[in-house]
């Protein structure tokens, strides 16, 4: 069993790269991974990305969330693939030859995880959208069919939400990852989120998931390393009462 703390994943969702280098020397020993997304890259660019991939124990996951031709993902997944991170994202999309560019471009490198639906996309989102009745009134049917877009191209696994979770894992196995966000603890699942299908750390462990991705129960805490441990005690406690041949590969 791996640590509690390496299922965590903490997301620099900060504006300037001092800010996510402060983020990085406070939790660095208490989360598994940092997220480096689409703001701060953009800010900062590959370097701040190779500087966090050095800076400790802690993986990095870029999420980009690619989602272009195939030639241009190939591409763009070649220059993610020499920059020392151990997950990156591509939307899984209208197209499984993207998904599969990508992965082919990753040679091993980097784990690609297939972007399924949002967690702020809600039912009347997918609606208005345009998708079929059918995925708009369950949108767990859509998740799955983007799942498998993903382990058909060979992706590593995806990020769905905690209420789909279940489903990936049961479907395409314990190797096939799931990286789960809209996570908040019980105390904080509050009316009027901005994330639609949340679930608390135990919840998501308990259905499968590989990784949380947690930002703002801890960002936003009084302590924010405190709040990093209080989480991990709460994966801890449901990693204990699941059965041994359940417990995810490290």
């Amino acid at each position: 069993m791996k640590p509690a703390k390496s299922y965590i994943v903490f997301p620099l969702d900060v504006q300037n790269p001092d800010e996510a280098k402060a983020l990085v020397a406070l939790l660095a020993d208490e989360v598994g991974m940092f997220k480096i997304g689409l703001e701060l890259f953009i800010r900062s660019g590959p370097d701040l990305v190779r500087w966090a991939a050095a800076a400790g124990s802690a993986r990095i996951f870029l999420d980009l969330k690619l989602h272009d031709i195939p030639i241009t993902v190939k591409r763009a997944m070649a220059q993610i693939a020499d920059l020392g991170v151990f997950f990156t994202t591509v939307h899984c999309g209208e197209s499984r030859a993207m998904l599969s560019a990508a992965v082919d471009a990753a040679a091993g490198k980097v784990h690609v995880l297939g972007v399924t639906v949002l967690t702020s996309v809600s039912p009347k989102d997918i609606e208005d959208a345009g998708y079929k009745n059918q995925y708009a009134d369950n949108i767990r049917e859509l998740v799955m069919k983007k799942a498998a877009m993903a382990a058909d191209a060979g992706c590593s696994g995806v990020v769905c939400s905690g209420e789909e979770v279940r489903f990936v894992k049961e479907r395409f196995g314990p190797l096939f990852q799931a990286i789960t966000p809209g996570i908040r603890p019980l105390s904080q699942v509050v009316k009027g989120d901005d994330q639609s299908r949340v679930v608390t750390p135990k919840m998501a462990i308990e259905r499968g998931a590989d990784y949380l991705v947690i930002g703002r129960p801890i960002r936003d805490a009084a302590d924010p390393k405190a709040a990093a441990r209080s989480i991990a005690m709460e994966i801890q406690d449901a990693l204990e009462g699941l059965p041994h041949t359940c417990i995810s590969p490290g």
